[in-house]
Formats: structure tokens, sequence, C-alpha cells
């Protein structure tokens, strides 16, 4: 009796556990799309909702910690138990980051909406964004089912978002060369596009959390990578061949 009221025990607060994580990602979904959408559209209220909204992502962060921490104390797990108890602390990390990069985006809206709008970069930033929520919805729809082969396939969609953020890249250099005036929105823009594309990698990171609780081993191949702007260098001859818009040679 006193064995299965242990199990009993730690199945209830496993299950807590699972349910603080997803209570998280239903609000990191949430966040990742209003930012992108208060982006779009230049709305400063949205943007301000969501640096707010990013406290309540902290602090059920917090209780999952807690939570986590005094059930590995109590009912010291083995196995499969301990990989779904710390699965949910390392995904309840990877979740709060995702948090604070839509808080960055909605932190920089007010900003960028002060500037000229620059063509279609901002919807190519909600467009991405929607795929890393789509992302996010999938991933936590195989941690709760304990889906290895799901997680799997959401691991390999990051590849897509880092093949949408070298275009937006070079896109946005583009600009810049074409008009100074395009500097500064391009240059928050593109740390919007970094922190959408970093928001990918850490859903990647919790697709493979959920492989290794499921499997008992990360993926044996090598996480996909396509993301190539760390190596674009721009020719100063290039610029030089620019010339600012508005101005005329005396």
């Amino acid at each position: 009796m006193e064995t299965e009221h242990i199990v009993r025990s730690f199945d209830e607060d496993l299950s807590q556990i699972i349910s603080l994580v997803m209570e998280m990602g239903g609000l990191v979904e949430t966040q990742v799309v209003d930012a992108a959408t208060a982006l779009a559209s230049r709305d400063k209220i949205m943007a301000a909702k969501v640096v707010e909204g990013d406290k309540r992502i902290d602090e059920l962060e917090v209780a999952l910690d807690a939570m986590a921490i005094r059930t590995l104390a109590l009912r010291q797990p083995m196995a499969e138990d301990l990989r779904s108890v710390i699965a949910g602390l390392k995904i309840a990390s990877n979740l709060e980051r995702i948090g604070d990069y839509a808080k960055n985006i909605a932190k920089r809206t007010s900003i960028i909406a002060q500037e000229p709008g620059v063509r279609s970069a901002a919807n190519m930033i909600k467009r991405m964004s929607i795929m890393v929520q789509k992302m996010i919805t999938d991933v936590l729809d195989a941690y709760a089912a304990h889906d290895a082969v799901a997680a799997g396939d959401v691991r390999l969609r990051d590849e897509e978002v880092d093949e949408m953020h070298n275009t937006l890249f070079r896109e946005l250099l583009t600009y810049m060369m074409e008009d100074p005036r395009n500097i500064t929105p391009c240059m928050h823009l593109l740390f919007v596009a970094k922190n959408v594309e970093r928001m990918g990698d850490h859903t990647t990171s919790i697709a493979e959390q959920v492989y290794f609780m499921v499997r008992g081993e990360m993926p044996d191949d090598e996480r996909p990578k396509s993301d190539t702007t760390s190596y674009v260098s721009i020719d100063p001859k290039d610029l030089k061949k620019v010339k600012p818009k508005g101005k005329t040679k005396k």
C-alpha cells in the first residue's frame, strides 16, 4: 500500500508539472503572435500588454521550478520518471526565454512605430512568428503525448525559420544600402528578426528534450541549422555606389 501511495503521489506531482508547462506554453504562444501582430500593425497598446504579460510567464516558471525540486527531493524518481521531471524543468526554461524574446520585440515596436515603414519586412516577421507559434503548439502536444516522432518532426522545421531569417536579413541590408533613412528602422527589425529566429532555436531545444524524455537519448543526427547571417559581409565598395535619396549633386 505504501508503494502504491508513493506512485500515486508522484503521478500527481508529475501531472502538476505537466499542467504548469502547458499553461506556460499557452501563454508563450499568445505572446509570440501578439508581439508580431503589434509590430506589423504598429499597435503600441498591444505591445505594452505583451510586455506586461511576460510577468505571468516568469511566475509560472518559478512555480514549476519549486514543484520539480520538491518532487525530486521527496519522490526520488528514476529512469523515465526522472527524465520527465528534468524535461519539465528544461522545457520551462526554454519557454521563459521565448517569452523574453516576445517581450523584446514588443519593446522595440514603440520605436519602430515612429519610423517610416520598411515595405513588407514587418509582415514577413509576422509570418515567421506564426510559423514558430505553430512549432510551439506541436511540440507541446508531443510533450503531453510522449510522442518522440512528433517532437522529431518539429525539430526539423526550424530550418524553414532559419531560411526566412536569411532572406529577411539580406532584404533589410539592401534597404539600408538604398537609403540611409532606412537604417534606424531596419536595424531594429534586424534585431526583431533575430529574436524570432532564436525562438525557433529554443523550440527546437524543447523538441530535443521531449525526444530525450521518451527515448532516453538525444537524437543521433546533427541539429539542422540554416542560419547563415553570421557569415554575411558587406563590401564597402557597394556602399559607396549607393547615393542617399532626396539629395542631388551641387
